[in-house]
């Protein structure tokens, strides 16, 4: 590498003081041979400038005399990323280099935040350098003559790639992709992205299935990244420990961690936790008003962008957020990161405690708070995952979503057409739909143009027509509606939150909001407010002086343990078993880990502990799978329905990440289901289907699949519907479809995404067949043990009031305690 171009960039790189790593050559040398393929770097090891330099150098190379003359070239350079505010960091980072380099290029984002104004701009002259998030691709991909835009576009960068793999944003992106390639024949694409367990597979999927394998590479940084992984320890620990009260009783620990740090970002799973965790730390220590902030999606733009700037300038002690600010945001300032609560996995862990230190060389430090005495046996497995070369999670693709490919349909169908014949080959060169076949093809333009079987004396759902072999949508209320709502990121309906005067907070789900009355106050923006009134899908609000009031909970919040941790788990108590653990963690649980093994049993990795006890409420049994909420969610309920074909019973069931608890009032046979294969994994679908309300749990699905394929309109800003509203449109097409049109694609698709996501079939599958080979360790204890109190307390959480719970505890403990 000898260019002009690359001679600039060393001279640049040596003017900082810095000197490029081994593995940005690598990528700089690839890249200008024309290869495209996947980065994996840490964060805060010069992956930007691995990826941006080339195109410099490639610049400059072709215009060694004038390249610091040279304006207005056209878009030279994509870049996609998932996050806005990761938009903003590049943008800056960027246009810095350009600046210092004195080459007249521009950087633009085009994302949700920018002004109307400036994407018309951006219309006019596209920037050399554009930035952008899936959405807002196919946003540009909706308009009239759109290939101009791209007609001299080199190079397409797809960041935090491991972050979009495995949603259906990442199939949005593919989709992008495939379309770039069908306008640019010599397109390179690269990705960036975290370490996972399946970088191959990553790199497949971002290429597509017709990528010529030969000319793809997966450069890996061999960058070490200095860690201090620290666990915030409770002085003493309840031997009857419940989820959810622990972190905030660590204030006192956290609090100095924050003063002695630079600036600290304070991550919780959840945006309700956030909310809590920024008022407790204010009550504990007011000075810290004005130096500390919160950061969580529901929060206005400007909020979440002053404290982004605030960040940035160095003038926040702490933030306090969610994963809002979990991917490789550049917040020099931070030394710092506390995490409360487990992340529920090795790689979220990794990438937050990557917020910290981000310049190469610098050190990423994190604190671990648990908020329930056992987590520390997921902080002593995170500590050891962090100095290991332990595998990551791997991000499984998914496979042909009908709904991100009918949207798209019609994105395309709204800008110039498209040819079905041509569309179906390009679509089919995507890893997501490379097993597409003509019966489903065809399904889906029948869909378009005509509303399909159940639709078709519907115009407004006959979009697509054609003229003289070109597809169009001409509908023009159909090409409104459809501008406003491209996008795959589904939630409940939002309400704005605003006060009187007018200034806007951000938005709360709208179930959460109804339930309150004129008077009612509740936490937000981390300050207290009054509920005065609702109009128009806005919650108007004023300040209220008061120390106690509701916390806002969202949907979707509780994350469950990944497959790598549930292992890690069972190792980690396999080490306190015998006896051959230094993890300060589990020396400190040891009083809670000594009372379950004298009263039922501690289990060995080769062991399902299961334990069988009475109450007042009738008889209890609980089982330890350490398989993570969600494949608990689908076991319990598979078990439930397969002990009721022994006798007819009814069961209450509650789960955690560590296990679930069926209650009943009447004995549960569960010696008996054990010998007729309780956990077989014969009929496995079948079962799990008739052991739920498998229709209720679909149709909740297929509102997310009737939004994003356009069978139902949110409304336009100002106008939105009511969610029940929503859920009702959803339901009657589900209901429809169900009755007449059995085959329906969509209808399909709910329940496949019920099997896939909510109740995790694959890893269930594993999880049984893990168990056929375990020993059964079967006990029968006379009492609640530490393991099944707090599942005994998630089940209580549902019906009882905070206050209430509290109290209920607390005499619950006590009783216990006596028998220790």
């Amino acid at each position: 590498m000898n260019s002009v171009g690359s001679q600039l960039i060393e001279k640049w790189f040596s003017q900082k003081d810095w000197e490029p790593f081994d593995y940005q050559h690598e990528v700089w040398n690839v890249v200008l041979e024309g290869k495209n393929g996947l980065l994996n770097a840490p964060t805060g090891s010069g992956k930007t400038f691995a990826l941006f330099m080339p195109t410099l150098i490639k610049w400059i190379d072709e215009h060694p005399e004038t390249y610091k003359e040279l304006a207005d070239n056209g878009l030279k350079l994509l870049w996609i990323t998932p996050l806005r505010a990761l938009a903003k960091d590049i943008e800056q980072a960027l246009q810095r280099v350009l600046d210092e380099m004195e080459i007249p290029w521009s950087v633009a984002r085009r994302t949700g935040d920018v002004s109307t104004k400036k994407k018309q701009q951006l219309k006019k002259q596209m920037p050399e350098v554009l930035i952008t998030t899936p959405e807002s691709m196919h946003i540009l991909m909706a308009q009239k003559k759109y290939p101009r835009y791209f007609e001299d576009l080199g190079t397409v960068i797809i960041d935090e790639w491991h972050e979009l793999l495995g949603s259906k944003r990442g199939t949005q992106t593919e989709l992008a992709l495939s379309r770039l390639k069908h306008l640019k024949d010599d397109l390179q694409i690269w990705g960036i992205s975290a370490t996972i367990g399946n970088l191959q597979e990553a790199l497949d999927v971002l290429l597509g299935s017709d990528a010529d394998k030969e000319d793809a590479v997966i450069i890996k940084a061999n960058v070490e990244k200095k860690l201090e992984v620290h666990s915030v320890l409770p002085d003493d620990v309840e031997k009857f420990p419940w989820s959810g009260h622990l972190g905030t009783r660590l204030l006192h620990k956290v609090i100095p961690i924050i003063e002695n740090s630079r600036s600290t970002l304070i991550f919780t799973n959840t945006r309700s936790q956030s909310e809590v965790w920024f008022q407790k730390l204010l009550d504990a220590k007011p000075d810290l008003a004005g130096s500390i902030a919160l950061h969580h999606g529901s929060l206005s733009k400007k909020i979440r962008n002053w404290v982004e700037e605030s960040l940035h300038e160095d003038m926040l002690k702490a933030v306090v957020c969610t994963s809002s600010l979990d991917l490789g945001v550049d917040f020099a300032p931070v030394e710092t990161v506390v995490q409360v609560g487990s992340p529920k996995g090795v790689a979220r862990f990794l990438q937050r405690a990557g917020r910290s230190g981000h310049q190469p060389g610098s050190t990423s430090r994190i604190y671990f708070v648990p908020t329930n005495a056992l987590e520390l046996i997921e902080a002593a497995a995170l500590k050891s995952a962090a100095h290991s070369k332990t595998t990551m999670e791997s991000r499984d693709p998914i496979l042909k979503p009908y709904d991100v490919l009918i949207q798209y349909i019609v994105t395309l169908g709204i800008s110039d057409g498209f040819k079905p014949d041509e569309l179906f080959r390009e679509i089919k060169s995507t890893f997501a739909y490379q097993t597409l076949n003509e019966k489903e093809w065809n399904w889906i333009l029948d869909f378009l143009i005509t509303g399909g079987k159940s639709l078709t004396r519907y115009d407004e759902y006959s979009k697509v027509v054609e003229e003289d072999g070109l597809y169009k949508v001409k509908d023009t209320r159909i090409i409104r509606r459809h501008r406003m709502s491209i996008g795959t990121i589904a939630s409940d309906t939002m309400m704005k939150v605003k006060y009187l005067k007018g200034a806007s907070l951000g938005g709360i789900e709208e179930w959460f909001i109804t339930k309150m009355n004129p008077g009612d106050t509740f936490w937000f923006a981390g300050r207290a407010l009054e509920l005065v009134r609702i109009k128009d899908m806005t919650a108007y609000v004023r300040r209220a002086n008061t120390s106690k009031a509701k916390v806002p909970s969202w949907m979707g919040g509780r994350m469950s343990l990944s497959s790598n941790m549930s292992a890690l788990l069972r190792h980690k108590l396999h080490e306190a078993i015998d006896g051959t653990t230094d993890d300060i963690e589990l020396k400190t649980i040891q009083p809670i880990l000594d009372v379950q093994q004298d009263w039922s049993s501690l289990p060995d990795e080769d062991e399902l502990l299961i334990e069988k006890t009475y109450s007042n409420e009738g008889c209890h049994v609980f089982i330890y799978p350490f398989e993570g909420r969600y494949v608990h969610e689908g076991m319990s309920a598979l078990l439930a329905y397969r002990i009721s074909k022994i006798i007819p019973i009814t069961f209450s069931i509650a789960m955690n990440d560590y296990g679930f608890e069926l209650l009943s009032d009447k004995e549960i046979p569960i010696e008996e289901a054990l010998k007729n294969d309780l956990f077989s994994d014969t009929d496995l679908v079948k079962d799990i289907f008739s052991s739920l309300n498998d229709t209720e749990i679909a149709k909740h699905r297929f509102r997310e699949i009737c939004q994003i394929s356009g069978l139902i309109f949110q409304g336009f800003p100002g106008q939105k519907k009511a969610s029940r509203h929503l859920q009702m449109s959803s339901g009657l097409f589900f209901d429809v479809f169900d009755e007449y049109e059995p085959d329906n694609l969509l209808l399909q698709q709910a329940y496949d995404e019920v099997l896939s996501y909510q109740l995790d079939e694959v890893r269930l599958r594993k999880a049984l067949k893990r168990i056929q080979n375990q020993e059964i360790n079967f006990k029968y204890p006379e009492r609640f043990t530490p393991f099944a109190f707090p599942i005994m307390v998630d089940r209580l959480r549902e019906r009882l009031s905070s206050e209430k719970l509290v109290d209920r505890i607390q005499k619950m403990q006590v009783q216990l305690e006596k028998h220790v």
